[in-house]
């Protein structure tokens, strides 16, 4: 009975794994099954057909507009499964200045609706590469209509270069000036027995003074008004004249704005209609239904509702391949604070980007390199790797071109200092030639707690990192010599890129930061101008015709990645609805 018993046991349970192995093996067969079928989608969609006639380019920034994304396709397939947007919101600004470019040359393409209701904010320098190509794409015939719910200070500043600004009714153009504000620390830390020990070279080099200071030093004030000043009177410059309007017009306005308001009825959207900073006053579907008016009306993708016929930024770089083969201008984009070693996109690891301009170095197809930067600076061991690999790449009869953008400061100018040509948008943030360091120590506080520190070594090294301990003065001294070394080191290397002496360098270096505009007039840069005028020089350079092949020299995905771009290759259409 009990054999038997058991026997009916072993083959319950036998039935039940076979059941449970047959479930499993349709499981991964559905799902290779739908990794196939999601591979097939994705190469035989990969190449979308023509546009029809009366296509609009809608541009949907959504997020800040970077020199290169950081978000892997990993991070942006997580995003869509959570319902987001999936393109790790950011823009490219490489995506945006090519969709610009070939909506100028598609004869399909008849205009194109800016939507800047979730842009996330650029650099002056940046504002400035899209409203330049913006401003192409008009000159081709093309009409250019801005929307927005409201309109911060850098969303505006492209809405004001298209041919016509919308904004919703209930909105606002919400311009406030260029500043900033530092926290100071100094009596703070008086207070918890805490000391920041700021050993620098540079006069003006002031990241750490509100660790030492509790108000700014006349050196910080007089350099931000300096810096300030001169971005915005870029700012108000170039929208005035976009909107044509007087010169000065902006500033009468936000000196006036309480007047403004209430002679408005207290309605922000009416005040700025009555400035002509916008020019009417439109709902979403109100702008749809305007949109329809001037292209062509077409059954939304999304919904039983019409919308009208349009192609999205990736929509439309996927319909026209970039050329793989032939001779190239090598780009490398160094974005983000600067460390020794390895760095993911979106940050500059001295090793890292090296690498990658090594790369281009051997690469044979690549006869010059572009190095576009877009950083504050960090290690200069770092920057130092960097730049060395630039010196080793012109060495090779290969020309190297920086192109700046929003900042290249500190350690971002540094690596500036081994290119053939140095080219600065006006109001780049660029100089700040100087090193410091921050030795914090907490020894005070220790007092306050009434804790006692003791203890052995065999040297006086052993211990100088511990905040529990004073400052040895004597490592305080060392310090000191180490950044004024690599200080007459940075003013040298500065000296020979521009030929001329260390001297003269030092009197514009002293850690402060200057705008392209400002750089070029003490001898900083080459010339302001854009990246597109950096890949010309380039070209020119190296014997390339104008046109010549771009390879962006990046680190490669991961497997997982390339499998996810695949399956997400098609960019979908962002439809004004």
């Amino acid at each position: 009975m009990t054999e038997h018993k058991s026997g009916w046991i072993r083959r319950t349970f036998a039935g039940l794994w076979r059941l449970l192995d047959s479930i499993r093996r349709l499981f991964f067969n559905l799902l290779f099954a739908l990794l196939i079928l999601g591979l097939a989608v994705a190469w035989w969609g990969s190449t979308p057909g023509k546009l029809k006639e009366r296509t609009m380019l809608v541009i949907n920034l959504a997020g800040p507009i970077v020199e290169q994304r950081a978000v892997t396709a990993r991070a942006q397939a997580l995003e869509q499964v959570r319902g987001g947007s999936g393109n790790a919101d950011a823009t490219q600004l490489r995506d945006v200045l090519r969709a610009l470019e070939l909506a100028a040359a598609d004869p399909h393409i008849t205009g194109a609706l800016l939507l800047l209701d979730d842009f996330g904010g650029a650099g002056l320098p940046t504002l400035h590469e899209v409203a330049a190509a913006m401003q192409r794409l008009r000159a081709s015939g093309k009409k250019i209509t801005a929307w927005a719910s409201h309109y911060d200070q850098r969303a505006y500043y492209l809405a004001a270069h298209a041919d016509e600004v919308l904004m919703h009714p209930m909105g606002m153009v919400y311009l406030e000036g260029y500043g900033s504000l530092r926290n100071y620390y100094r009596e703070a830390f008086d207070r918890l027995g805490v000391t920041a020990h700021v050993i620098r070279a540079g006069r003006f080099k002031n990241f750490a003074e509100g660790y030492v200071a509790n108000a700014p030093s006349a050196e910080t004030q007089a350099a931000d008004k300096s810096l300030y000043d001169a971005l915005w009177a870029n700012y108000t410059g170039a929208v005035e004249a976009a909107r044509k309007l007087p010169a000065g017009a902006i500033a009468q306005g936000i000196d006036k704005l309480p007047e403004a308001l209430a002679a408005a009825g207290n309605d922000p959207a009416r005040m700025a209609l009555d400035a002509k900073l916008v020019d009417g006053l439109k709902t979403r579907d109100e702008v749809r239904a305007l949109m329809i008016e001037r292209g062509a009306s077409e059954d939304s993708t999304k919904s039983a509702a019409k919308s009208f016929r349009q192609v999205d930024l990736a929509g439309l770089l996927a319909r026209h391949k970039p050329k793989t083969s032939g001779d190239a201008i090598g780009i490398v984009v160094a974005e983000g604070s600067i460390s020794d070693g390895q760095a993911p996109a979106g940050l500059i690891g001295g090793r890292s980007t090296a690498e990658l301009i090594r790369q281009a170095r051997e690469d044979d197809s690549i006869k010059a390199v572009v190095l576009r930067v877009r950083s504050p600076g960090g290690s200069a061991f770092g920057s130092e790797l960097i730049r060395r690999e630039l010196e080793l790449t012109r060495a090779a009869g290969k020309p190297v071109v920086v192109s700046m953008g929003d900042v290249a400061a500190s350690g971002g100018y540094w690596i500036a200092t081994a290119a053939d040509e140095v080219i600065a948008d006006a109001a780049t943030i660029t100089g700040s030639i100087g090193v410091f360091a921050i030795l914090p120590t907490a020894e005070g506080l220790m007092d306050k707690l009434s804790v006692r520190t003791g203890g052995y070594s065999t040297t006086w090294l052993a211990h100088v990192f511990d905040p529990r301990k004073p400052l040895d003065a004597r490592f305080e001294a060392l310090t000191q010599r180490g950044i004024d070394q690599t200080y007459e080191r940075f003013k040298s290397l500065v000296a020979a890129a521009r030929k001329t002496t260390p001297d003269k360098i030092d009197a514009v270096a002293q850690g402060r930061v200057w705008t392209g505009a400002q750089a070029l007039g003490h001898g900083l840069v080459d010339r302001t101008g854009s990246f597109g005028d950096a890949l010309a020089s380039a070209a020119r350079r190296a014997k390339l015709e104008p046109d010549a092949r771009l390879a962006w020299i990046e680190r490669p995905p991961g497997r997982l990645n390339r499998l996810l771009a695949m399956l997400g290759a098609q960019g979908l259409v962002a439809e004004l609805q």
